[in-house]
């Protein structure tokens, strides 16, 4: 049994390589944008349904 429990990172350099492991497992399950030329909409806030973008979205009862 391990006596002593890491609860973080020693230093700078660890805490770097923690995530840089972390961030390139991530990576493995990512999507591949398959329509770039969409992101400077979803960006500015356009809306879509179905993969289709959407004029006015209905307002939203609250």
């Amino acid at each position: 049994m391990r006596t002593k429990v890491t609860r973080g990172a020693d230093s700078r350099t660890a805490a770097l390589a923690m995530v840089f492991k972390l961030v390139e497992s991530a990576q493995q399950r990512w999507r591949a944008v398959n329509a770039p030329h969409l992101v400077a909409l979803v960006r500015a806030g356009a809306v879509f349904k179905n993969g289709e973008p959407v004029e006015r979205p209905e307002a939203v009862a609250a």
